[in-house]
């Protein structure tokens, strides 16, 4: 394996590029475990860099990383420094390369949005109803995925095909959700993927806790907020 100080002659872009990309990644970890979004070794955070990626090692705590231990790798997913790449890694490599607007990624076990696919998803399509305007805004569409044993490569095919369908119908997702396993979101930064993220655990919070269902917003509510807002749904 090649030293990190390698990394600037393989990745294009400079240097200070990818260090601050390691201090983003460790911020938005120790965040998501302070607030109770991850625990122990689930869930994994990377950053699109160049024309590489870094990635939180397999199996690392999201609440205790260390820079220089993440994982940096190349244009093809040969890693070139930090400790062995999340086993999701192709997850996260086919979600940067099906959307170019991404630039980071969150997968998290955020404990309403597992439980909404225990107790049951609202469809297959959109795993919550539009109960909400910011929900529509800031999240818009989320399929569900089938369950698939973590790390398992046929989960990328999945994940893209809902990409690509969503597109072509002029309504790009930034969320799927894994079934038993939790949400992956996406965002070209850091700030964006964590307030779908965010604001997707929320209506799950919501939608569980209603005694009674509420109905999702009329068609006039939804396409006043296409108008206004350009939300995408």
């Amino acid at each position: 394996m090649t030293g990190p100080d390698h990394a600037v002659d393989v990745l294009t872009g400079p240097e200070h590029a990818v260090d601050e990309a390691r201090r983003e990644i460790v911020r938005v970890g120790t965040s998501l475990f302070a607030r109770g979004y991850v625990h122990a070794s689930a869930g994994n955070i990377s950053a699109k860099v160049g024309d590489g990626h870094l990635i939180t090692p397999t199996d690392a705590a999201l609440g205790f990383l260390e820079p220089g231990r993440l994982a940096l790798v190349g244009p093809e997913g040969e890693q070139i420094a930090g400790d062995r790449a999340s086993k999701t890694l192709t997850l996260h490599r086919r979600i940067y390369d099906a959307d170019p607007t991404a630039r980071f990624v969150v997968h998290t076990h955020s404990t309403h949005l597992v439980g909404l696919t225990l107790a049951g998803v609202w469809s297959r399509d959109d795993v919550l109803p539009p109960i909400t305007p910011y929900y529509v805004m800031k999240v818009g569409h989320v399929p569900l995925i089938p369950y698939h044993r973590p790390g398992d490569p046929r989960v990328a095919d999945l994940v893209t095909e809902r990409i690509a369908e969503r597109a072509a119908d002029g309504t790009p997702i930034r969320a799927v959700l894994l079934e038993r396993l939790g949400p992956v979101v996406w965002g070209p930064d850091a700030a964006t993927a964590l307030a779908v993220l965010e604001e997707l655990e929320e209506t799950a919070r919501l939608w569980l806790l209603a005694e009674r269902r509420p109905d999702p917003l009329p068609a006039s509510a939804l396409a006043e907020l296409r108008s206004v807002f350009g939300a995408a749904w």
